[in-house]
């Protein structure tokens, strides 16, 4: 069951959240672009999503536990929005001075793929009780 819809939106997000660690810049202090890689906490919390979207798809068989994750995963993106911007209204000059760049919006992409996700898994769960009823 790995060709459904929410699969193709769990890989996405797990591409989006593991590939960005390493290509996309998160702001620019002083003179020189900051990276996921370059903070342990950003990058142990993106590739902890990474990893959770891709252990849910797996997770095709317990469709309740999938959702859980999905939104413990959501969460922790959340998490990582807050931590982000904790980080940057940090930096000398806080969210005025500082040049932001895309790495910044990847949560908010992750988070929007993770929702479509579970959305197409609770239609799942609903299909399979109706069909159950019937039974």
């Amino acid at each position: 069951m790995i060709q459904r819809k929410q699969s193709i939106y769990l890989f996405l997000a797990a591409i989006v959240s593991g590939i960005s660690v390493w290509v996309t810049n998160l702001w620019k202090s002083a003179t020189e672009w900051v990276q996921a890689q370059d903070d342990l906490v950003v990058l142990l919390l993106f590739i902890i999503s990474s990893l959770l979207s891709l252990a849910t798809i797996f997770l095709f068989k317990n469709r309740i536990l999938q959702m859980r994750i999905g939104r413990l995963n959501i969460l922790l993106n959340i998490l990582l929005i807050g931590y982000l911007a904790y980080s940057l209204s940090t930096l000398p000059g806080g969210f005025s001075d500082s040049e932001k760049g895309i790495g910044l919006f990847i949560p908010f992409v992750s988070i929007v793929l993770l929702f479509i996700a579970n959305r197409y898994i609770k239609k799942d769960e609903e299909l399979v009780k109706s069909v159950d009823r019937f039974r």
